[in-house]
């Protein structure tokens, strides 16, 4: 008896140590002060799927891809910022940046939690400027055999920046290897 209690208050402990880590960020996050500097920074969001994560900026991990958890470089290199009141919520993270052409590696999760969706994308981020990276299936009519008709449509994220999108990229389903990549569309 002494040992399942034992037991338990372990597993409790263990929980409890989780999400304390989890409401130290998002207190971390919500804390983060605004300087004349940051109050011109871009502001990168992602949107479109059930949960989408910034895996790095630049050289700055933010999200580790096993644990999902936010690292502690990101969180204390000031440009994380939290739009919903807890990190458990869906796409809870956006980026707060300097202006300035930037490597963004976002992961998106259209399907499940399990099998996440990779997109790296270089771009010149204007000051004081909104960017959302919104993902979508591009539902279209396709002619052709029963085995390209029977593909699944492929997954595009558009750049938009304010209202405007600006740049497309699109993944198509290769129907023999089931494999693909993120390719620039031109607008």
């Amino acid at each position: 008896m002494n040992n399942l209690l034992g037991r338990f208050t372990l597993l409790g402990a263990l929980v409890a140590s989780f999400s304390a880590c989890q409401s130290i960020d998002s207190s971390h996050l919500k804390n983060v002060k605004e300087t004349e500097r940051t109050k011109k920074n871009a502001l990168i969001y992602c949107a479109g799927t059930e949960n989408c994560e910034f895996e790095r900026f630049d050289k700055i991990r933010i999200s580790n891809a096993e644990s999902r958890r936010l690292e502690k470089v990101a969180v204390k290199s000031g440009i994380l910022r939290l739009q919903t009141q807890s990190l458990r919520n869906r796409n809870p993270i956006y980026l707060s940046v300097p202006a300035g052409q930037h490597e963004v590696v976002i992961r998106f999760y259209p399907i499940s939690k399990d099998k996440a969706e990779e997109l790296n994308v270089i771009h010149k981020f204007n000051a004081s400027q909104r960017y959302t990276f919104k993902m979508y299936r591009n539902r279209s009519k396709q002619q052709g055999s029963l085995l390209n008709v029977s593909a699944p449509d492929p997954l595009c994220v558009d750049l938009i920046q304010e209202r405007t999108i600006i740049r497309r990229f699109c993944k198509p389903y290769n129907v023999l290897t089931g494999l693909g990549e993120f390719a620039e569309k031109k607008m």
